[in-house]
């Protein structure tokens, strides 16, 4: 069985590691390596798409970040509780025309009891810079 860890139930210190680690995972910009922190069936709201599945996600990703280059993000905990966490983030990148911007978002995710995400609930902001 794959383990991600720190497992939930989160405390102060596990829940802030998770985001720092989903931090780091997203800059790399390697859509396989950031699908292993979800679950097989994880389910996504990301803006207005619905994305199923850890294969999803990986096409997902790498469509993004053929469109979004320079991209750089930054996480932040906002609350946690047993199994969840929610983040606020902010980041940047210039899409293929040269216009940069900034999106701003929130996340809710919920992990199973291997500590993968079998949630993640985006809402997104997007401002030209």
């Amino acid at each position: 069985m794959e383990k991600r860890h720190p497992l939930p139930p989160f405390n102060l210190e596990t829940a802030t590691q998770k985001v720092q680690m989903a931090e780091d995972a997203w800059n790399t910009q390697d859509p396989a390596k950031v699908a292993l922190a979800y679950t097989v069936d994880t389910e996504w709201r990301n803006r207005d798409q619905f994305i199923n599945g850890r294969e999803a996600v990986v096409a997902f990703l790498t469509a993004k970040w053929e469109k979004e280059l320079h991209y750089k993000l930054r996480k932040e905990l906002w609350a946690f509780i047993d199994n969840r966490i929610a983040v606020r983030f902010e980041y940047e990148y210039q899409n293929l025309q040269g216009q940069w911007f900034r999106a701003y978002g929130n996340e809710n995710w919920e992990f199973d009891e291997n500590g993968l995400m079998r949630r993640r609930f985006a809402s997104i902001n997007d401002l030209q810079i």
